[in-house]
């Protein structure tokens, strides 16, 4: 299990990754109540919040392209620099006092800029550090760190919150990313083959998404996703730090994010050993308790039921992502998963930020707890919509054997994010 760890560009990446996940868990707290103390609008924090989430959504294509062509640790360093000044300028203008909801809009969309050319990066990093035969454990080891990290950073950025302000948060933010950038820049690996023939960008794009529509499973679960996505988006991180304020207050509210992540580890260990046929299906089922978080924050906001709402969510989510990345590498071919993967995070979260966005006008028209409970119940059509296929409830999981023989050319990787939000990459919520 630990093999990987005798790797020097591995525990760099590692290590990368864990600082980076630490201050994914403080920022999403830390922003949305600078963002509550300056106006005390949820519209004001769904457009901050929403706006890095469009850019990430825009340009991810172009991240796959970018981590392709260009050595993946130069991408990894060079943007985690420019992430570190754009959220030092933000804790710095939350800090004197001289934040506005403009500037914090175009900084939000610089860093979601950046953020979608790293994401495939990242990803596409570990296969790269270990030999083939420890790329399971390594990737096992990575998702330790991501959960640990976001465990640490929610519960850190509560506190930090409540103690000291939310500006302290974010400058602890662009710190983490200083330090992530210093530890990629140990992931020293080989360059990548240069492909025997050159195609367009146009070319690799269009045989990616024949890909991801030749298999009715997968469009119907990025369908299913983009509407739960949205919900959740705006139902946890717009409302949920209002219906805190008022409730079980800013610690607390980190406590229960820090909770669903620490469900996540909970659920991968219980993932490790389920064994069924129908894997997908299982996983899918597995989604209606994202709505539980949702129906807490709407019918009781106390600090006992979004626990163990949100320790409930965290398992659920792992058993999805788990039966997500294994139907992913079973059934695509390894030379065009990536593609199909950044198809998948397109569709996954191009309606976030509409979710975002919108929820404020909407909650102020109707009402915060019947906004969360129109939420709840999207997310139950979503994954009603996603099991009424046939495909979705069909699909059966490789015998363990022919998923080594498919997987032996390109290892799929299984990490999670960066997340609180749905099918787990790394959480799109940072500012």
């Amino acid at each position: 299990m630990l093999a990987p760890l005798r790797y020097g560009a591995f525990r760099y990446l590692a290590a990368g990754r864990l600082v980076n996940m630490l201050g994914n868990g403080v920022a999403p707290i830390a922003l949305a109540f600078a963002v509550l103390d300056m106006t005390g609008s949820v519209r004001d924090l769904g457009m901050v919040v929403g706006a890095r989430s469009l850019m990430t959504v825009l340009f991810v294509l172009f991240g796959g392209v970018i981590a392709d062509r260009i050595p993946r640790r130069l991408v990894l360093v060079g943007s985690n620099v420019l992430s570190a000044l754009t959220q030092a300028v933000v804790a710095a203008l939350v800090l004197t006092g001289t934040a506005t909801i403009p500037l914090l809009l175009a900084l939000g969309a610089a860093n979601g800029i950046v953020s979608a050319l790293s994401q495939p990066a990242s990803a596409a990093a570990t296969p790269q550090t270990v030999p083939p035969e420890l790329i399971q454990p390594a990737n096992a080891l990575i998702r330790l760190g991501i959960n640990a990290g976001m465990i640490g950073g929610a519960a850190l950025g509560g506190l930090l919150v409540a103690a000291v302000g939310p500006g302290w948060g974010l400058a602890i933010d662009a710190l983490t990313f200083a330090i992530a950038a210093v530890a990629f820049a140990g992931v020293r690996v080989a360059a990548s083959p240069a492909k025997s023939t050159r195609t367009s960008i146009v070319a690799d794009l269009r045989e990616g998404w024949t890909e991801f529509t030749a298999r009715t499973w997968v469009w119907v679960v990025v369908l299913g996703f983009m509407v739960l996505n949205a919900a959740l988006a705006g139902g946890v991180n717009v409302l949920g730090p209002a219906v805190a304020d008022e409730t079980i207050g800013r610690s607390a509210w980190g406590l229960v994010l820090a909770a669903e992540t620490a469900g996540m580890v909970v659920g991968g260990l219980i993932a490790l050993r389920i064994r069924v046929r129908r894997l997908l299906l299982l996983g899918v089922a597995c989604m209606f308790a994202e709505s539980f978080l949702l129906l807490g924050l709407a019918l009781a906001p106390t600090i006992v039921v979004l626990l163990t709402a949100a320790v409930a969510v965290g398992i659920a989510v792992e058993q999805f992502a788990v039966a997500w990345d294994t139907s992913m590498a079973q059934h695509i071919p390894a030379d065009r998963l990536a593609r199909v993967y950044s198809y998948d995070m397109l569709g996954s979260w191009v309606a976030i930020p509409f979710g975002q966005i919108a929820v404020g006008p909407v909650a102020v028209a109707i009402g915060t707890r019947d906004t969360l409970l129109i939420l709840a119940t999207l997310v139950v059509l979503a994954v009603l919509g996603m099991l009424a296929s046939r495909d979705v409830r069909r699909l059966q999981a490789v015998a363990p054997a022919r998923a080594a023989d498919a997987a032996q050319t390109e290892p799929a990787d299984g990490e999670p994010s960066d997340g609180p939000t749905t099918k787990p990459t790394e959480p799109a919520t940072r500012a």
